[in-house]
Order: structure tokens, then sequence, then C-alpha cells
């Protein structure tokens, strides 16, 4: 029979059904356990039980000394008192048997067996010591452990969080990774502060243990003695046995766990497998280990000593370090090696040199002092190159513009930590980095007095700052700082350079390829506009003049649709970026929206707009207000107080004009105030609240 082809059977292998269905059998698993503190049990089903309890005990470890970070095992507090639970089910379980039939198993009684040896003091002090063991170093150490990681992860958890923003800010992760990071030092602080909580249950579960072996001692006893007609000596040796083996059925599964929990907190900054970094560790200094073979030869030829064990462990220690010393030895030739091929490769050649790569000029290009060199380099842990890339891409994203590639080169003549930024190869801004120092700064406020280190200032926005140790980090952190390393800082500061000066790094080319770019998609577009009605370079100069005033071009199309339907009236550039601007109304208004979606600015009074638009005139510099200097030096003198109130009161003023005089009174403003935008009311979207916070009038000037 053939089954038609909607009609899909979906077949599942029973370890996929279970594997779909997991949450139902976690909570199957709770009811059993909470049966079995109630139901009594066959005693092979409480054997299975109880090797069930060690094999995940052990499985548990094992696994805590495989994973390199420890939100690879989130879950383990929640584990740990799933496990305390089934344990002390067990021990209920168990406790029931030895009182009620004197007999708890094969398990039970084989551990008991083994463990006392018809010697019950001795079963005794040995299950004493494993709990006092597990109760007094183990779980109180990772309990303590886990107490001060929680508290110093929520210390450093600002800290931390701003250094996040402070990377994406600089463009070295994108948003998903910013926000996975938020995520990942959210859940490692729940963590700890789960961790701590849980080291509670393995205390309670110690003690628990301890009082149930009283009772099965004593009860057991009493039942044998009253009720099974036993005497002293054998109830003392049935229940004592039964009593010790279950003790120790269930408190070597509890150490097992409290180790694991232990081994988890510890390793809080492990980089790879316990086991992995162990031996990279500790056999990374071959002579400690030869000379520890030399301690453990003196102590074998000493008089008294049993000289076995120390000469063989001397031996063995000795082999040892004799390998590894070769090893080492034989990296090193390799690495002189490698180092002579790159001299070969990189020694100056014999033929002419051609000097016309002398006559390029970079768009944009940085140079660093000799101490700043490392930081481009791979090999030695140096990332710049590749947040350079991120820079360029984060200028893609947020200016729509593709930037030429960005090179770096040494300049001995600089300071050693200096560098410098050159657009054109004019030197734009240059700043000082300390190569293995990290950049502390409070962007809120003063440094603390507690933090010492080299005073400086950011080189991007000239705040005070310390260049502090890696090993201090942590600790400015707590005090309210944001650290940052020193290629972030000069990131930051390039990001910086490239948004004031993007609009001289948008070259002719560059705006040539974003033209061809469109033109896959759409082509009418871009052969109705170029060459036809506007050329390449007039394209430019709009885009240059959006993104002179931080406007970014990503809607090119937008763009183009605009200036093709302009420019057939008109080839002033002036007039083809208001319109240009207009077109954008959406984008200049998200860029202004403060709180509440509110637009707050300062307007022009009427007279005052007619005087400027009554004094306009074209210029070489475009079209111009002419007016008399004295009064436009009181103009910008009272706008200036204006700007300075409305910022007082945690406002980022914008200021608001008609469309003919924007871009002559943004002109004109740009000498005296270049970081207050000038928008006329047509770039505001009819529907976003507009609230005046101020008004400069005729009287100011």
């Amino acid at each position: 029979m053939n089954i038609p082809s909607r009609f899909t059977i979906n077949q599942k292998s029973p370890w996929q059904l279970l594997m779909a269905n997991t949450d139902v059998l976690a909570g199957v698993a709770f009811i059993l356990v909470v049966a079995i503190i109630i139901i009594p049990i066959h005693t092979i089903m409480l054997d299975f039980l109880l090797t069930l309890n060690i094999a995940f005990a052990l499985i548990v470890l094992l696994t805590t000394l495989f994973i390199s970070e420890t939100r690879h095992l989130n879950v383990f507090p929640s584990l740990l008192l799933a496990a305390t639970l089934f344990r002390l089910a067990l021990n209920i379980s168990s406790t029931r048997l030895i009182l009620s039939q004197a007999d708890a198993g094969d398990v039970i009684d084989t551990f008991g067996d083994v463990v006392i040896q018809e010697q019950v003091i001795v079963g005794m002090i040995i299950f004493i010591i494993i709990t006092v063991v597990q109760f007094v170093v183990v779980t109180n150490g990772a309990g303590r452990v886990a107490e001060v990681a929680a508290r110093f992860s929520l210390d450093s958890l600002p800290g931390k969080q701003m250094s996040i923003d402070a990377d994406f800010n600089a463009g070295l992760i994108d948003e998903e990774e910013a926000k996975k990071r938020r995520e990942d030092l959210q859940r490692e602080a729940d963590f700890y502060g789960s961790m701590d909580g849980a080291s509670k249950f393995v205390k309670g579960d110690a003690i628990a243990g301890i009082v149930i072996v009283l009772i099965n001692i004593l009860g057991g006893l009493a039942i044998g003695m009253l009720q099974m007609d036993m005497d002293f000596g054998g109830a003392l040796d049935t229940y004592t046995t039964l009593t010790v083996g279950d003790g120790l059925v269930a408190q070597i599964p509890a150490l097992l766990i409290s180790t694991a929990a232990g081994m988890l907190v510890t390793r809080s900054t492990a980089e790879g497998s316990f086991g992995e970094e162990v031996t990279g560790q500790l056999l990374s200094y071959p002579k400690v280990i030869f000379i520890a073979a030399g301690l453990l030869l003196v102590i074998a030829i000493l008089p008294n000593f049993p000289w076995e064990p120390f000469l063989v462990l001397a031996s063995g220690c000795g082999l040892l370090a004799f390998i590894l010393m070769r090893e080492e030895k034989q990296k090193t030739v390799e690495v002189e090696e490698e180092k002579k091929k790159e001299e070969m490769a990189a020694a100056p050649s014999t033929e002419p040199e051609d000097f016309s790569s002398l006559l390029k000029v970079e768009m944009l290009e940085i140079e660093v002092g000799y101490n700043l060199v490392p930081l481009t380099d791979a090999e030695r842990g140096g990332n710049l190159l590749e947040r350079i890339t991120a820079a360029r891409r984060k200028a893609v994203n947020e200016l729509g513009i593709i930037l030429q590639p960005i090179r770096i080169r040494d300049n001995l003549q600089l300071p050693p930590n200096h560098y410098v930024i050159k657009i054109k190869g004019s030197e734009v801004t240059r700043g000082e980095l300390r190569n293995g120092y990290m950049l502390a700064l409070n962007p809120e406020g003063e440094l603390p007095e507690e933090l010492s280190g080299i005073s400086t200032r950011e080189p991007t926005f000239q705040l005070p700052a310390l260049w502090i140790r890696p090993d201090q980090k942590e600790r400015a952190e707590i005090l309210g700082c944001t650290v940052v390393d020193a290629p972030t800082v000069l990131i930051t500061h390039l990001n910086d350079i490239i948004n004031r000066y993007s609009y001289e790094l948008l070259s002719r080319q560059a705006v040539k390829d974003m033209l061809d770019t469109v033109k896959e998609n759409q082509p009418a577009l871009v052969e109705e506009l170029v060459p036809d009605v506007l050329s390449v370079g007039e394209v430019q100069k709009v885009m240059q003049n959006l993104l002179r005033e931080g406007v970014p071009v990503h809607d090119l199309v937008t763009i183009l649709e605009t200036l093709a339907d302009q420019g057939k009236s008109t080839r002033d550039t002036d007039v083809l970026t208001e319109a240009a601007r207009e077109s954008l109304s959406r984008v200049i208004t998200s860029m202004y929206l403060g709180q509440e979606d509110m637009l707050r600015v300062i307007t022009v009074d009427p007279s005052l707009e007619n005087v400027i638009a009554s004094s306009l005139q074209n210029t070489s510099q475009g079209t111009m207000p002419v007016m008399d200097p004295q009064r436009v030096q009181k103009l910008m003198e009272g706008l200036s107080n204006l700007v300075e109130k409305v910022r007082g009161r945690g406002i980022s003023p914008v200021i608001i004009t008609s469309p003919k005089i924007r871009l002559p009174f943004r002109r004109l403003l740009e000498r005296f105030l270049p970081d207050v935008p000038v928008i006329s009311i047509n770039e505001i979207l009819p529907q976003v609240k507009v609230e005046a916070v101020g008004v400069i009038s005729e009287d100011e000037s």
C-alpha cells in the first residue's frame, strides 16, 4: 500500500524519545524519590539504587575535571540538591530495612564487612574520619570559596559590563556578541550565588548522616535485644556492621559530590581540563623537578630512613626532569631556526629600490613608537590589526561608508609610547599608550585615591586617567572605574577621528564603488542619475555634506532617488543636500530623540531668522550670513550661555530653524559650537513631540 506523500511517519528511536521528554523524566524521577521515602523497597532494588548513587557521583566528579569553564555546568547547584535529596531518601530506606529486618542488602553488608573486618571500633573511627573530612575540610572550603567568589563576582559586575560596552563601542564585538557576553556574565554571578547556598545542602547532609548512624546503632541495639532476642554482642556486631556499611555507602558519594563542588568553584579561571592544566603548569619547570629528585636522593641515603621508596621516586623525578629539559632545549632550537628564517626572508634585497610607492599618500594611517610595535605582532599577543579591521567594519555599520585599508607603521622619530593618526599625510591627533598596562578612568567622577598608577589623560575625551598594572584591574573595577587595555584606547580614539572626519575620508573612488554596489540591484536608478543628471563628484559632495553633520548615508537608495529628482532642476550641492536631509527625516529625527520620544529643541526667534535670511550671500564656501562681527560675537555668546544652561539640566539641545537658513546658520555656528546640531522643521517627523527648552532672539545679538 502506497502512502501519499503528504502523510509522513515520524519514526524515532527509544533514545530519541527519551531525550525529547527529559522534562517529563525529571518530574517522574523526583516523584519516585519521594515514593522511596514513604514506601518500603526490596533489598535488591536498594542495592541497585545505591550503586546508581555511587556511579552518579563519579560521573559528576569526572565531569568537573574535564570542563574548562564553570558556565558549562551551571546546573550544578540544582544537581547538588537533587543528589542530596536522593541520598537522604536512600538513607531512610536503608534505615527502615536495618531496623526492621537487620538486613539492608549486599552492597551495605559488603561495605560494612570490608571496613570493619571484625573490629567495630576501627570501623566506626574510619566512618567518623570520612564524615569529618567531608564536613570540615571539603564542604567548608568549597562553601567559603563559593561565598568569596559570589561576593567578588557581584562587586565586579558593573565594571565588567562597562568593559563589554567599551569593546562594543570600539567595534571589537557586534551587538549579538555583546549580548552573549552580558548573559554569560550574569549567569556566572548567579552560579556563584547559587553555589554559596547549595553548599549548605552538603553540610546538612553530613549532619543528617551522623544522626542517622546514631539512630541506627541505638535503635538497632534496642530492637535486636528486645524484639529479636539477640544478646548484646550479637546485636552490636550486626547493627554496627550494617550501620557503618550504610554510612559509607552514603558518605562516599557525598564526599565525591562535595569534592566536585570544591573543584568546580576553585577552577573559575580555568582555560582547559584539570589534567591539561596540571601537566601544563607543573611540568613547565623541569629544574624544579630536578631539584626535588636531588632532595629525595639525599633523604634516601640518610641513616635510619627506608631508602627504597625515596630512591625509586628520586630516579623517576630525575628521568622526568631529563626528558622535559631535552624537549625544552629542542623547542628553543626550533624557535631560533624559525627566527633565522624570518630574518633571512626580511633581509633587504640588492635589487634597485622602487621609490614610486613613496609618492602615495594614505587616506588614513597610524604611526606608532617602537614600544607600541608589539601591539601589531600577532605572535606576541598583539591584536591591533584585527581591531583596526573591526573599526572599518564599524564605520560601515554606523556611517554607511567604506574606508580604504588603514595603514599602520612604526616611526622611530616618535617618543617610544606615542602614536599619531594622520589623514592624507597630515597629523590630526596624537596620544600616548603604555604597552603592558591598562587604562583606568571614571567617566562619572574623580579617580579613587586608593588606586595607584601613572597619571595621564584619556586621549579621546581628555578625561583624567591612570595607567595601572593588569593585576589591579579587578580592584579598579570594584572601585567603580572603567578599565580598558592599550589597544582599546587607541581604537576608541581612531573611531572618534573616523566619526569626526568621515566626510574627508569619503573619497571619490569610494563613492564610485558604492554606486556600483547599488547598481547591481537597482541599475535604473544609478543610470538615470550618473552621469546624465549629476557627476560622481557632485554626489560625493552631497554625501560629504551629510557626513559633516553626522548624518549616516546607509540609505543610499533614498539619497540617490532624491538627487535624481532634484538634480534635474538644480546642481547646487547645498540645495541638493537640504533635499536629501528632508528625505532622511526619519533617520535625523531618531538621532536626536530624547527620553519619552521627545525632541527638545532651541528655537530661533522669527525676527532673528529674518535678519539672518536678509544677510545671506554666496561665497566660495557656499551660502553664508554676512553680518557685523560684533553682532555675531554677541549672538554666539548668548547662544553659548543658553546651551550651557540647557546642558546643565541634563538635556542635549538641538537648534531648530526654517529650511531657508538652516545650512547658513549651521556654517556660522560651526566655528563656535561645532557639536550643537542644527535641523530644520521639515526634517522632523510629524508625529514626533517637540518641546522648546530655549529661544535665541534678536536681543541676543
